[in-house]
């Protein structure tokens, strides 16, 4: 076994040189990276949250809030489907507690109602128990007309969980848009979303984006009456009261039903009016968003229609002439970064139900720097206690050893630059527990080769001999580590995930380094001075 190949040999030397070189732009600035060739590496390590700050937000779905707005399109839907010919006669139509009711007239059709009724109940793919279909609602009609949708406790819970993974994409795509770096978007038990998004330099800027609904509609306003007048009376059946994002707001008075809503959106771009020069955004429809938008301005022409979104109008401007392109501008006396927002929240699209936060927290950078001072000292500490002891117990196959050891942390560093993944401080203790388990297969391996030396085999029998049969023991020990690391990391969370990253990388860097590397440091070594006493 302390043979090896030309081709061998260069594999391995190559395979230690390229953790190095990996490694090195962690120790440059950016500023500096930038001036370097364009065939070396320029990758750094991604730093956690608990290393370069950020950002910690845990959030709430509202379920409530969700409820009642998913019940007052249940309203609507009901309504359609009784205003269908022949007409269903129907009266107290309406959101009654956590359920939707209507009461229906003619006692005689009352199963043709259930009928037209019975298409809304919405059935769902239930993920959890093998595709089995729920329905989300359950419609109860009774003896004396009325008719009643309340929600069932399985559909519930999957419309609930298709609305926590929906959110997190949103939110993804949305803290993508800022440039953060690996952000951390995790679902915490049924109804919560932990977001972590290490290098985050403004915190509330995040929050607002992160937890902004962003529900973009387009409404025609009511001018049968002024908004005033509404607030002070009733608004008509069909409309209500919306007020401006203005300071003081400004009350408009809206047709509920959208004209059209914020998913035909295709892109949202920041741009300035060639008249005021102030921050507007340009949006943009897709073919069938252009198709309606087209068709609503043709209609509409001479008479003013708002832009809301989350039901606060942005802008309600007059249709001056039809709008065929699939494209439109909202203004809004925004500011650059607002409109930046803006274009950010539509494109990333909006949350399916508002998000509550009920734990915030902003890691300074001050403490990511003392965590990584810590690191590097607990690091540096592990590291020098080993050498000196691989040495003082092992001599010159101890330097040998420490040589591989020095490889290994390269090598660690080197994948999780290669691979971006994020270092955390759990990540750090990782490493740590790395160079003990590193020197623990050389111990393995000496102490071997010291048994069968003194079984009376000569140095390059013994040494041979010691690699061989250690081989196993190593493999045993490192494979049972990796089966830890894998489960940890499956049903693990956040630092806990880290760990397990660092930790498997360190186990096949271990192997290589203790087994394979110190090997051929060895066998090159016995070629050139070719003792005839174990030199351990």
């Amino acid at each position: 076994m302390l043979y090896f190949a030309r081709w061998k040999i260069v594999l391995i030397l190559l395979v230690a040189a390229m953790g190095v070189v990996t490694t090195l732009p962690n120790f440059f600035s950016a500023k500096t990276l930038e001036s370097w060739p364009d065939f070396l590496p320029k990758s750094q390590m991604v730093l956690g949250l608990d290393l370069q700050g950020g950002a910690y937000l845990l959030y709430e779905i509202d379920k409530e809030d969700y409820i009642q707005k998913r019940l007052k399109t249940l309203v609507s839907d009901m309504r359609n489907q009784l205003r269908e010919q022949p007409r269903i006669g129907y009266t107290g139509l309406g959101v009654q507690g956590e359920g939707a009711q209507v009461r229906i007239r003619d006692l005689d059709r009352i199963d043709e109602a259930r009928e037209r009724l019975e298409t809304l109940v919405n059935p769902l793919i239930n993920s959890v128990f093998g595709g089995q279909q729920v329905n989300e609602f359950e419609l109860q009609v009774s003896d004396d007309g009325l008719a009643r949708f309340v929600y069932t406790e399985d559909g519930l819970n999957q419309r609930m969980q298709s609305i926590v993974e929906q959110s997190m994409e949103v939110i993804r795509r949305r803290v993508d848009e800022l440039g953060t770096t690996e952000p951390s978007i995790q679902r915490q038990g049924s109804d919560r979303i932990l977001v972590e998004a290490p290098g985050a330099d403004d915190p509330q800027r995040l929050k607002a984006l992160v937890g902004q609904t962003a529900q973009l509609s387009f409404h025609m306003v009511d001018t049968s009456m002024s908004a005033t007048e509404a607030m002070q009376s009733r608004p008509p059946i069909g409309s209500a009261v919306f007020n401006s994002v203005d300071d003081p707001p400004v009350p408009y008075l809206l047709e509920e039903a959208p004209l059209l809503g914020g998913e035909d959106l295709v892109d949202a771009q920041v741009s300035f009016d060639q008249r005021s020069n102030e921050p507007v955004v340009n949006f943009r429809f897709n073919t069938s968003g252009a198709r309606k938008f087209s068709v609503v301005t043709q209609r509409n022409v001479g008479k003013p229609f708002a832009i809301v979104l989350d039901e606060e109008v942005i802008s309600a401007p007059v249709i001056r002439e039809p709008i065929t392109g699939g494209s439109g501008q909202i203004s809004g006396n925004f500011t650059v970064q607002g409109a930046n927002d803006l274009a950010v929240l539509l494109r990333a699209g909006a949350l399916p139900a508002k998000l509550t936060v009920i734990e915030e927290r902003s890691v300074g950078p001050g403490l990511g720097a003392d965590s990584i001072e810590a690191g590097k000292l607990a690091s540096t500490i592990a590291g020098a206690l080993v050498i000196i002891f691989m040495i003082a117990a092992y001599g010159r196959f101890g330097v040998i050893a420490d040589l591989a050891l020095t490889v290994n942390i390269f090598l660690i560093f080197g994948a999780l630059t290669v691979l971006q993944a994020t270092l955390t401080l759990p990540g750090i203790a990782g490493i740590v527990l790395t160079i003990g388990m590193a020197v623990d297969a050389n111990v393995l391996i000496y102490e071997r080769i010291r048994e069968e030396s003194r079984a009376g085999r000569t140095v390059v029998a013994a040494i041979d001999a010691g690699y061989s049969r250690a081989l196993g023991t190593i493999l045993d020990a490192n494979i049972t580590t990796l089966i830890a690391a894998l489960i940890l990391f499956q049903l693990g969370s956040g630092p806990v995930r880290g760990f397990a990253v660092t930790l498997a990388i360190g186990i096949f860097t271990t192997v290589f380094s203790a087994f394979t590397f110190s090997r051929l440091l060895i066998a090159l070594s016995l070629r050139r001075k070719r003792p005839t006493k174990l030199p351990i």
